[in-house]
């Protein structure tokens, strides 16, 4: 079977896998794990995290789809049968983030449109809860929630035009509007952030070094549990994209330039959000801890606070803000999404038309349930439990399967070199079989305690996490295996020996 090359040009798959990895917690998420993790000293964990792990899967997902020629479980399948439920894994884990992931840019869509009459009043975060989400109790799911539904409408048509259109027309021409714009948005917003009075404070805070806080483990986990999730690895994404690239592309060279783009805008908003966060701090006698938040709390609740505070153009500067959230989102959500309707295509051998339509329409659908007073809560639960626990468990059988079981790690470094001008040598072999094995080990270990022995917020009891998290977990696991267990349809060729050169 020939392989499927659909990228116009290099330029294109480079910023699609780009802007798979620029998701929306790369702007609020970054800047708040390295100011809590040590500050300027985070950078050194995380540097090393990055070219110990994130770049060497990055590269070996990247040989993977390229050589393989398919989606992830096609791409599992053809290099062992036996291997293909890790693919469908990945896959299920990506639906899942896909059905929450549209709710949270439908929410950046509708705070854009707020931004030019500052909509959320003074009392940002109740704005949020209130008016906005309508938020009810825990646990329960409520009625729908028109400020919600109607831009998640919006989003879920955008998306899914993109994706009926394909790879080149839609996915990579998306992307040459999506990611630049992205860009300037986000470098305007960064430049306008420091000229404010009280940004230095902020850039103080987010660089200021905490050396001690090196010897402390859980730092160093917060490191690898960043580049690992910001660089879009192990959610079947990477070995996707890769799949469309002509049969000679510098695989190793591609690798480092998204990885080094993903880590440089991440430096990028982590100077942004403390910008801002040092001038509401000076603007309002308070300090940065006041302000410096996680998740979707710094994007919807304390950046309008930061936006009220703006000596002019305050309704632009949010408006840009957001449109940057939006762009970074349905970026990320188009690659998240490609990842099943990829994979469906190839199971069941039906148009991609049909995969969309099946595929996308489904995940639509199911969003619908975040759309509704209880979704907020629901959405946190999934998140953390299909996002952190899921990918992690995905990341870690994938490389033990590799390196470990399957013993590949050779024949993919054979085929990297022999298309590179980066040859890859001890360096990226002693990470993929030795380090990044160990340090996702205990990773897990670490994760699975933490979040099957308690509810991970005090504010989140069983009731929810049971059913919703774990609940979703479970499920993923199981429909993976289903899927694995049903026989390609005629047409499709998933048994290509692994020592075969798939395009030759």
């Amino acid at each position: 079977m020939s392989q499927r090359s659909q990228w116009g040009t290099r330029a294109g798959f480079i910023l699609a896998a780009v802007g798979s990895a620029i998701g929306l917690g790369n702007i609020w998420r970054f800047p708040y794990v390295a100011y809590d993790n040590g500050g300027g000293a985070f950078f050194l964990p995380y540097l090393i995290a990055l070219f110990t792990a994130g770049i060497p899967i990055l590269i070996m997902e990247f040989i993977m789809g390229h050589k393989y020629g398919g989606s992830s479980p096609l791409t599992f399948s053809r290099l062992n049968k036996k291997s293909e439920y890790v693919g469908w894994l990945q896959v299920f884990i990506s639906f899942g983030i896909s059905t929450y992931y549209a709710v949270i840019i439908a929410w950046a869509l509708a705070y854009s449109v707020y931004s030019f009459n500052l909509t959320w009043g003074e009392n940002t975060g109740e704005f949020l809860m209130g008016s906005y989400l309508q938020a009810g109790e825990v646990g329960s799911i409520g009625g729908i929630v028109p400020s919600v539904f109607i831009p998640l409408v919006i989003v879920w048509a955008v998306v899914l035009a993109v994706l009926f259109k394909g790879v080149k027309k839609g996915i990579e021409a998306a992307n040459k509007i999506f990611i630049p714009a992205l860009v300037v948005l986000f470098l305007i917003i960064v430049l306008r952030a420091v000229t404010l009075e009280g940004a230095a404070q902020g850039l103080n805070a987010f660089f200021a070094p905490d050396w001690s806080q090196l010897g402390d483990p859980s730092v160093w986990t917060a490191a690898y549990t960043q580049i690992f999730f910001s660089l879009s690895i192990c959610f079947a994404i990477m070995i996707t994209y890769s799949s469309y690239l002509p049969k000679k592309s510098d695989l190793t060279n591609n690798a480092f330039i998204t990885g080094l783009s993903n880590s440089g805008f991440e430096l990028l908003a982590g100077i942004g959000v403390f910008s801002a966060i040092g001038f509401v701090a000076a603007s309002t006698g308070n300090g940065i801890d006041d302000f410096a938040a996680d998740g979707v709390g710094l994007a919807f609740a304390i950046f309008p606070q930061i936006i009220n505070q703006m000596p002019f153009l305050n309704g632009l500067f949010g408006f840009m803000f957001f449109a940057s959230l939006v762009l970074a989102g349905l970026s990320s959500l188009i690659s998240i999404s490609e990842t099943y309707i990829a994979a469906f295509q190839e199971k069941f051998n039906i148009s991609r038309t049909k995969a969309v339509a099946f595929g996308g329409g489904l995940s639509a659908l199911i969003s619908i349930l975040y759309a509704t007073k209880g979704g907020v809560h629901i959405l946190t639960a999934v998140d953390r439990y299909v996002l952190t626990v899921g990918v992690g468990l995905s990341g870690l059988i994938e490389v033990i399967i590799l390196a470990w079981v399957l013993r590949k790690v050779k024949d993919l470094q054979e085929h990297a070199n022999g298309l590179s001008q980066i040859r890859l040598g001890s360096w990226w072999t002693i990470c993929l079989t030795v380090i990044t094995p160990i340090l996702l080990g205990y990773m897990m270990i670490a994760s699975l305690y933490s979040e099957f022995t308690a509810p991970y917020v005090d504010e989140y009891p069983l009731s929810l996490v049971g059913p919703w998290g774990m609940g979703a977990l479970a499920l993923v696991i199981v429909v993976a295996a289903i899927f694995t267990k049903l026989k390609w349809k005629a047409g499709v060729n998933h048994s290509v020996n692994s020592d075969e050169e798939v395009g030759s």
